[in-house]
């Protein structure tokens, strides 16, 4: 299935920089990078993008709200392997009133090399009742970057 994010991906205005080591056990029996791990990448570079927005992910949770992964995909252009310094760069888009989009940019820290770009989408979800709701104060106050974060 091709999702309007696939087609139309949002601008991004302002990327995060987070540093990631490759560990031994993100690997595969090839020596690279095991493709499930990148999602643990993305992952990473969402905690550093909160941290950068002056917060992190559980000032969301604590007021009453998830920000639940309902799309994800990934294009791998070259592998990463054990011991790679990696360069995540995360940026966020909103898609609508109640999702927003964050993008992952992987590189080689060395070279700068492009190794691996992906996205996941997220739904905003009250807590208690586990339905969609409008993207609340809370969160759009810790995910929209302000000039010079």
């Amino acid at each position: 299935m091709v999702t309007s994010v696939k087609r139309h991906p949002p601008e991004i205005l302002q990327w995060v920089p987070a540093r990631q080591r490759v560990l031994y056990a993100d690997t595969d029996a090839m020596g690279i990078v095991y493709h499930g791990t990148y999602l643990r990448f993305f992952e990473t570079g969402r905690n550093e993008y909160f941290r950068a927005c002056g917060a992190s992910y559980d000032v969301v949770e604590r007021a009453g709200y998830h920000l639940v992964v309902i799309e994800i995909g990934a294009k791998y252009r070259a592998p990463a392997r054990f011991d790679d310094d990696l360069l995540i760069e995360t940026g966020m888009a909103l898609l609508g009133p109640t999702r927003l989009l964050f993008r992952y940019r992987l590189r080689r820290a060395s070279t700068g090399e492009l190794l691996t770009e992906g996205f996941t989408e997220h739904a905003c979800v009250d807590h208690a009742t586990r339905k969609p709701v409008r993207l609340p104060r809370v969160v759009l106050d810790h995910t929209v970057l302000r000039p010079h974060s």
